[in-house]
């Protein structure tokens, strides 16, 4: 898991998390819904659209103009003069054109084949023009795999040299000569060189991002992590199903990797600097750090007199942006970032011509712009207020004005603003509840902005760069296929909670719903930190009209902790996920029951990850619940890896109360409610270890309602053979809900 989480319900009808519906006037204007067609759960399966063509619109001519279709041909807008022509037949586009990007090197990539590198701009496969030797590929290697498999392969800035690791030992070699240095010799099993760990991809720099070592901008620099993993724990992942089960093989198949658990040894992290010239490695110098520091981002200054480390301690309480001489490994601290609860890891420099640089933080609880001199000067803060930055678009330092998307005018939907340098002028360009998709001209003085909401299909339009005014609208989506089918609306809606706060939530009511009635809540989730689930935007679900269709109400909400409001929210969760958001969730069920119809006996939870620690975490913490989907849980905290899990609990020895308070596994003799748990059985994220301790738990307090599907071959994202089973599987135990609930005497 990560922030924000991916791989969140792979594999699962619960990917489906997020449904929208149009205006309440368009459907005041539609037949009853009894007259319309009706999904079947086959139906749920097919690709069936809910929003037409989105007009098609791109910045051309370097950007200053808009190509947009007008009836059958493409025609040019030039927003600064308000002309439309035709285009021209001689010129090519740039779609949506970003000024200031560097040119390629002509040797940019660098790719295996038959297990040597070559550098080229074609990859394998391609089909580069006649003469195009650059583009064919040069091969620097041509040992193959007799050695070990080359990864992380990346080639130098100017394409001088490429790097790769083999067997975690970091390798350059100079694409003129051919010749390879062996930077280091010493990696194995238990020490990386260059290449990142499991938890350190997952939880730091990006599920599926290996890479740690890093060019110097002019090439002849190499940085990179060492981490050494000899007190990491082990964990063993069996594959039952093994290729050529029964007729060839008949034992299992296992994976052993190291996979710290929360409270136990981390990897040790190095950082060092390889010199090409005279192949020379500086160590450097994080002696002022605890040595189970986490080295958290790697980056060099733009004109690479720095190499930047961003480093935390292990609970990640606090941050430090370190510049570093690379000559001598000397570190210089910055910039310290700190929280009460946790401190994110922070984005690197947004750098400036003349030396000073952008930097957010969320200091005061919200993340927000401040401008800096080199060395870690604040000169002030660009934006406050208790709304967020959530990142930063473009700068013109010469304007001194950034553009940023922020949460000033909602957390639900997406809006760009532009600012000045010392705070003035604030603007946000792009009116209208709901979310944008935005792009600049090249001069900032235009938006070409795509714009949808729970209540209207996507727009597209131009707006002016400095006011937000409308200057061309340029067409509208048509609600697709929805006129078709009884279709239920999703309503943007504000649930207060128990203690009076407000929580951004939608609803989608039955077809054929009817003042007095009672139906059942399906309530699909996720609500780990800082990942909100309601979005104002135009998104379907097939399968969300499927169960409006069947006699669902369909909830979603955005418990405070994953509001996407801020750093001030977020935090509520910390030392104790599941317990407040548990509580914002029941409060949601409460307010759907008494105003729009929900059923208080018949309410389903559903999700998968950190959702499926939600729902089996519900159904034991709570008696609101009459069925649980848990698919993939993390069903005790101590279960998980440190990184992630330390962030929000801290250690078990430091949190006992804590992670006692949010296990399921604990609480397993309270399980009220059915519940049906999901696991891959070679999940290697959230192990199936999880799901089998709460099991045993459950057995011995002689619990019956509840059953277990378990998919063999499966990770944490489902194989796609099994994607089918799986739906079913949850459809059929969500369908039992739509019997009323029979009351003895």
């Amino acid at each position: 898991m990560k922030r924000p989480p991916l791989r969140i319900v792979t594999g699962s009808i619960l990917s489906l998390l997020v449904s929208s519906s149009f205006a309440g006037a368009l459907l005041a204007q539609e037949p009853p819904p009894s007259s319309k067609k009706r999904l079947t759960y086959e139906d749920t399966k097919k690709p069936i659209s809910w929003q037409g063509t989105i007009p098609s619109a791109r910045w051309v001519a370097d950007g200053k103009c808009v190509e947009f279709r007008d009836g059958k041909e493409f025609v040019w807008f030039d927003p600064a003069t308000g002309e439309t022509k035709e285009k021209p037949k001689d010129e090519k586009a740039k779609d949506d054109a970003k000024p200031g990007d560097p040119a390629a090197s002509p040797l940019a990539k660098a790719f295996l084949r038959g297990g040597d590198v070559w550098v080229g701009r074609s990859e394998p496969g391609g089909k580069p023009a006649e003469g195009d030797d650059a583009a064919k590929g040069v091969q620097v290697t041509s040992d193959g795999d007799a050695a070990g498999k080359k990864e992380e392969l990346h080639v130098a800035p100017g394409g001088a040299s490429v790097s790769f690791v083999r067997n975690n030992n970091l390798h350059v070699v100079d694409v003129a000569t051919k010749a390879v240095w062996a930077v280091t010799r010493d990696g194995g099993p238990e020490l990386f060189h260059g290449m990142l760990d499991w938890v350190y991809q997952e939880e730091l720099y990006g599920r599926g991002d290996f890479q740690a070592h890093w060019w110097s901008p002019d090439g002849k620099a190499l940085a990179f992590l060492s981490l050494d993993e000899s007190q990491v724990r082990e964990f063993t992942v069996v594959n039952h199903v093994p290729e050529g089960y029964l007729d060839k093989e008949r034992t299992v198949a296992t994976e052993v990797t190291n996979y710290p658990k929360a409270g136990d040894p981390n990897p040790y992290a190095k950082l060092s600097v390889a010199w090409l010239g005279d192949r020379r490695i500086v160590p450097v110098d994080l002696a002022a750090f605890p040595k189970d520091a986490l080295v958290v981002r790697v980056d060099w200054a733009p004109d690479g007199t720095a190499l930047l480390a961003t480093v935390q301690d292990r609970i990640q309480t606090w941050a430090e942006l370190c510049a570093i001489d690379p000559a001598s490994g000397a570190v210089t601290k910055w910039i310290r970032e700190e929280s009460p609860t946790w401190v994110n890891r922070p984005e690197p420099p947004r750098w400036l011509d003349d030396g000073t640089f952008l930097w957010l933080s969320e200091r005061s609880g919200y993340q927000h712009v401040w401008w800096y001199e080199k060395g870690g000067k604040p000169k002030n803060a660009v934006t406050s207020g208790e709304w967020q930055v959530r990142a930063i678009e473009r700068v013109d330092a010469a304007r001194k004005l950034v553009w940023f998307e922020g949460t000033k005018d909602g957390a639900t939907g997406r809006h760009l603003y532009r600012v000045a340098f010392d705070g003035t002028g604030l603007v946000c360009l792009t009116p209208g509840v709901g979310t944008h998709a935005f792009s600049l001209s090249a001069d900032g003085a235009f938006v070409l902005d795509r714009w949808s909401a729970m209540d209207r299909p996507t727009t597209v339009r131009v707006l002016d760069g400095n006011t937000g005014a409308v200057v061309k609208d340029l067409g509208q989506a048509s609600t697709g296929r929805a006129d078709e089918y009884a279709f239920s609306e999703r309503r943007r809606i504000t649930i207060p909670a128990r203690d009076g706060y407000e929580m951004d939530a939608c609803v989608q009511l039955p077809t054929e719903w009817k003042e007095g009635a009672k139906y059942p809540v399906f309530l699909p989730t996720y609500s780990g930190p800082d990942a909100p689930t309601v979005r104002d935007a135009w998104m379907h679900s097939t399968y969300h009209q499927f169960l409006a269709q069947q006699g669902f109400v369909i909830l979603q909400v955005n418990v405070r902790s994953a509001s996407g409001r801020g750093q001030a929210h977020t935090g509520t969760c910390y030392k104790q996920l599941g317990v407040q958001e548990l509580k914002d969730l029941e409060d949601a069920v409460d307010h759907v029951c008494a105003n729009f119809g929900g059923d208080p006996a018949r309410v389903a939870i559903a999700g998968w990850s950190y959702g499926g620690f939600m729902s089996a975490y519900a159904l034991t913490h709570s008696t609101k619940f009459a069925l649980g989907l848990a698919g993939a849980g993390v069903h005790d905290w101590r279960l998980y890896d440190t990184i992630y899990t330390e962030r929000y609990m801290r250690t078990p020895q430091e949190n006992k109360a804590g992670y006692d308070a949010t296990s399921v596994v604990k609480a397993a003799k309270n399980l009220h409610g059915h519940l049906v748990l999901l696991h891959g059985s070679m999940d290697d994220n959230v192990h199936m270890q999880n799901t089998m301790q709460l099991l045993w738990e459950l057995q011995k307090a002689g619990k019956q309602d509840f059953e277990l599907m378990i998919y063999p071959r499966s990770r944490h994202g489902l194989d796609p053979r099994v994607n089918g089973h799986s739906q079913e599987f949850q459809w059929l135990r969500l369908k039992k809900l739509l019997e009323p609930v029979v009351k003895n005497g």
